[in-house]
């Protein structure tokens, strides 16, 4: 078993530098500034790793498709070639309305070999969320598939003036000077490519996340955010040479992009990407005949992962696996406990947001792990709990408490602006302090705590109530394998803890069930925070990243507008 690359989290924090850090990167040749492109390919394609693999493309038919790092430079050359016919230029913004396919790795790198701004879309978007996003990110390209192309898009065009090519990646010859044939372009132009200098502050990624309500919101990284990659890379999930890494998000999530693609490759591992979604079966072959070392997924996966029948541990042969780790929705303590139990080790829980563009709250191999928890602040990262009113923050120093998560200016992966929304950005901060919406607390120990989102907080009878306190109470019962709780007005106490909770597959739901969940909750969080409503459900409302949409719970127990469903995975 290799070391862990950070073996003391004290020692190793207080000694560490972001300037120290940069060492690990090469930056563009002759001083031309950084690329995150040139980082995470030309500089292995030109050295060591030129032949070692980059990627391992899984298709759907469980055939295998790899492709050493040289191979992917010249792909990506290519792609910033084509790119230059089309007369873009640094800082157009091209887009992706692809699934996991290699059209759409190439393109995020060979994208940002030209120094333009690269913008994934979920591949099941329909066609009024899709164009929100071209439209507010003022799309010059678009590449995707004729049968993406034709069901929701075509429609589009003339609603999107701004756009000037469609590149489709399965026809052979152009419909017309718009709509082009990526292979044909792709064939015709050079693998050879320079990249134009880049100042690491140049605009790299936008990514959308989604409203409340009303229109999705743009954040915008530049290009010295790979410094962030490379170090959570390095230290959270701590990439070694030779290591076979696979993370299941798809870069339609910020996850999918900035540890789906970027930090693997800037750290010159081998990179799993599956075409499928979801199956337990298919995964589990996959950890076995790929031989992953390293594993990042969602809790919502894990969480149907606990429902199967299977013991991945006695069924398939795990032992190349070393580490595993989870972000999306905060991990509950009993899932840590079922993966110590089934894997032999702990699930590592991570926390950050589109908004920080990397991992900056995380439970790291070498500590002790406290299930349910966030972790530790990255090494350069300085997180801090604060009572937040709109003119005024306040760090709170007494531990356990309950407040603001908010972290303090100075990562390089920090999000630039929501772009067109300058003063929106604005309100994100008071002065050095971005407010991230979270509220947590910090132990005696530095561990943070996930309490919920500011605006999921419930008001019952003189209490604040988090959501992840309940939910993780309500999730101990053997009965129970989801649940989520919202709170609902009540003139009485303000408002009442309503729960809604999916059962495991051999569970009948009646209202004996529903006594016995409801005297747990009591028993576990007294009866003034246990819920005081629940409604069996047959599935919660997530995004496709995994995240439980509270506020659609919400919306629909009290006849609210639902707000962007843009990401919703089951409509």
């Amino acid at each position: 078993m290799v070391a862990p690359n950070l073996p003391d989290y004290t020692s190793f924090t207080s000694a560490f530098s972001w300037e120290k850090e940069k060492s690990g990167l090469s930056g563009l040749p002759d001083g031309q500034g950084l690329n995150i492109a040139y980082e995470a390919i030309d500089r292995h394609a030109t050295g060591e790793l030129r032949n070692h693999t980059a990627f391992r493309f899984i298709k759907k038919d469980l055939s295998v498709m790899q492709c050493s790092y040289h191979d992917f430079m010249e792909l990506t050359n290519r792609f910033a070639n084509v790119l230059s016919e089309l007369s873009i230029t640094k800082g157009d913004r091209v887009f992706s309305f692809l699934g996991r396919m290699p059209e759409l790795y190439f393109s995020a790198l060979g994208t940002l070999k030209k120094a333009a701004v690269f913008c994934p879309l979920f591949n099941v978007f329909g066609p009024e969320p899709i164009f929100q996003r071209l439209s507010r990110g003022d799309a010059k390209v678009l590449i995707t598939t004729k049968d993406l192309f034709e069901k929701k898009v075509r429609q589009l065009l003339e609603r999107l003036p701004g756009l000037k090519f469609v590149l489709l990646t399965d026809i052979d010859k152009d419909e017309n000077e718009k709509i082009r044939s990526l292979p044909r372009m792709m064939e015709q132009a050079s693998d050879e490519f320079s990249i134009p200098p880049t100042n690491p502050e140049d605009p790299a990624l936008l990514h959308f996340t989604s409203g409340t309500t009303g229109m999705p919101k743009g954040a915008l990284h530049v290009h010295k955010a790979v410094l962030v990659h490379y170090v959570t890379g390095k230290y959270v999930l701590d990439f070694h040479p030779d290591d076979i890494y696979w993370c299941t998000a798809d870069p339609g999530w910020v996850t999918g992009t900035s540890y789906g693609i970027i930090a693997p490759l800037v750290n010159g591992v081998t990179n799993v990407v599956d075409e499928e979604e979801f199956d337990a079966t298919r995964w589990y072959s996959i950890l076995e005949k790929q031989k992953v070392n390293i594993w990042y997924t969602a809790p919502t996966a894990i969480r149907r992962l606990m429902r199967m029948n299977i013991k991945p541990g006695e069924q398939y042969k795990l032992e190349n696996l070393r580490l595993m780790l989870s972000v999306g929705e905060p991990l509950h303590a009993d899932a840590v406990i079922w993966s110590e139990k089934m894997f032999g080790m702990p699930f590592l829980d991570n926390w950050w947001q589109t908004e920080t563009g990397g991992i900056m709250i995380a439970n790291y191999r070498a500590m002790q792990v406290k299930p349910g928890s966030m972790g530790k602040p990255l090494p350069g990262v300085e997180a801090a709990i604060a009572e937040v009113t709109d003119e005024s923050l306040t760090i709170i120093d007494e531990p356990n408490r309950d407040g603001h998560l908010v972290l303090k200016r100075g990562w390089p992966s920090m999000f630039r602006t929501y772009l067109h929304e300058e003063e929106r950005y604005n309100k994100c901060f008071r002065g050095d302090w971005y407010i991230t919406g979270d509220l947590a607390k910090k132990d005696a120990d530095g561990y943070y705590w996930f309490v919920g989102r500011a605006d999921d907080i419930i008001k019952t009878s003189g209490h604040m109530v988090g959501p992840f306190e309940v939910e993780s109470a309500l999730m101990e019962h053997p009965a129970v394998a989801e649940a989520a709780v919202i709170g609902k007005p009540d003139q009485l106490i303000g408002e009442v803890v309503k729960a809604f909770i999916v059962l495991k597959p051999d569970q009948k739901a009646d209202d004996n069930l529903k006594m016995d969940i409801t005297a747990h909750a009591r028993r576990r969080l007294g009866p003034a925070v246990a819920p005081k409503e629940i409604a069996f459900i047959d599935n919660l409302p997530k995004t496709r990243s995994g995240k439980i949409l509270r506020r659609l719970l919400k919306a629909r127990e009290l006849g609210l507008p639902e707000g962007d469903l843009s990401t919703l995975e089951q409509p």
